[in-house]
Formats: C-alpha cells, sequence, structure tokens
C-alpha cells in the first residue's frame, strides 16, 4: 500500500479545549489514484491533508507511507519526506503577491536549492499554458490563471503526491472543470491526488470518495477499504465551501 493510515486520532488542544478532529480512521491509497475527500466542514479533511502531506503529526495511530511508519520520522526527516514527496495547491492560491508568476513558480526550487532551474520552470509554465504570463503578477491574473500558476509551482519540484485543498472551490463551474482536467492529466503521469471538495460533480469524476464525518471516514468497504467508487457525495455531507479541520 502506498498510502496508509491505520487507526490514525488526531488531538487538538488550545485553552485546555481539547478538539477530535481526526478520530480513528483507516483507510489505504494505492500510488497513482485520484481521490476525492468529502465531508462537512470541520470534519477532518484538511487535518487528514495535513498528515499526509506531512504538515502536522498523529497524536495516536500510523500513518504509513510505503510502508514506512512516518511517526518514527524526527522533524529533519519528516521536513525532507514533505520536501521530495507532496505538493500542495489550495484554494486561495497562496501566490506571493510580490513576486511575478516566474518568481511564485520558482520559490520551492529556490528552497531546495536547485541549480539550473530556469528550463524545468518554462517547461511547467509551458505545460500549464501560462508561459507567456511569467512577468505578470498575481493582481493581473484571474482565478484560473492563478490556479495554474499553484499547480505549476506544486509540480515543478516532480512530487510523486499532490494534495489539493478545495483546489477548484473558488473557481466558476467551468474553470474548475478545466482546472479539473489538468489535474487528472497529471494522475496520468503516475501522481497521486487527493483533493480536498465540496463540489459533487468534482468528487463523481474521481476515482472514488473518502467521506468524512466527525473524523470518522464512513461507506467502510473491508478492512482498509472505503467505498463509493465512481459516485457523487451524498448532498447531507457537503457543508459551505470553506474547508477546515
Amino acid at each position: 500500500m502506498y498510502i496508509e493510515l491505520q487507526n490514525a486520532v488526531k488531538k487538538y488542544k488550545s485553552e485546555n479545549v481539547e478538539t477530535l478532529a481526526l478520530n480513528g480512521i483507516s483507510l489505504g491509497i494505492e500510488k497513482g489514484e485520484m481521490i476525492a475527500v468529502a465531508g462537512p466542514s470541520g470534519s477532518g479533511k484538511t487535518t487528514l491533508l495535513n498528515i499526509i502531506g506531512g504538515m502536522d503529526r498523529l497524536t495516536e495511530g500510523k500513518y504509513l507511507f510505503q510502508g514506512e511508519d512516518t511517526g518514527t520520522y524526527n522533524d529533519k526527516r519528516l521536513n525532507t519526506y514533505r520536501k521530495e514527496n507532496v505538493g500542495f495547491i489550495f484554494q486561495s492560491f497562496e501566490l506571493m503577491n510580490r513576486y511575478n508568476v516566474y518568481e511564485n513558480i520558482e520559490m520551492p526550487l529556490l528552497v531546495r536549492n536547485v541549480k539550473n532551474r530556469r528550463k524545468q520552470i518554462e517547461d511547467y509554465m509551458e505545460k500549464l499554458h501560462i508561459a507567456d504570463l511569467a512577468k505578470k503578477y498575481p493582481s493581473q491574473l484571474s482565478g484560473g490563471q492563478k490556479q495554474r500558476a499553484a499547480i505549476a509551482r506544486a509540480l515543478v519540484y516532480e512530487p510523486d503526491i499532490i494534495l489539493g485543498d478545495e483546489p477548484t472551490g473558488a473557481l466558476d463551474s467551468e474553470t474548475a472543470a478545466e482546472i479539473f482536467g489538468i489535474l487528472k492529466k497529471i494522475q496520468e503521469d503516475g501522481k497521486t491526488i487527493i483533493i480536498v471538495t465540496h463540489d459533487p460533480v468534482i468528487a463523481g469524476k474521481c476515482e472514488r470518495t473518502i467521506h468524512i464525518v466527525d473524523g470518522k471516514n464512513i461507506c467502510p468497504d473491508g478492512e482498509m477499504g472505503i467505498r463509493a467508487r465512481h459516485r457523487h457525495v451524498p448532498e447531507q455531507y457537503c457543508g459551505d465551501s470553506q474547508s477546515g479541520r
């Protein structure tokens, strides 16, 4: 199994108040799958992405990556895992306004001290059809153009896992379909893609959907599986457009 969570529990404490974000989730994802994660706001979807992305640690249970327990990683090793394997795409794009498109895409390579970056950046700008926007700033772009730039930034260091937290949530339906098509092509290149979404159309186009309610995955199918392949997200599990813990 490429990605596997076993009885995953995540608790947050704030001013002596404890919040249970993940409540014993077990699931498995194979390499190259395209998975939707759905559920009401506050159900644990973003927390799940943060665990898989190496942005946070479990309180209890295990997150296994290619059979290796990431809970045994020290902070340096977890940071290396994140840098080498995971790309993030956000609803709000998270582009840096003071940098142009080229510079935004270049940023992950600078952090990783990658030399001879230009061709790599230009190749991904061509793939995302934003080569002509290289010198434009985020304030000069449409929502779709911003998300294309954000996707290029997530892909430029060639991670194997792409995590999208409502990547189409701020877009109109036509642009959302266009961005999903780009993600689908990325999956066809062998990437594993996990998308948090409230959009039943987007979820229905993924290979399967993991439904989370109150920090638990529902619709189980076998010990580690998730049911609901090629199904839309149940209406009652869809919250507002803001993803959260």
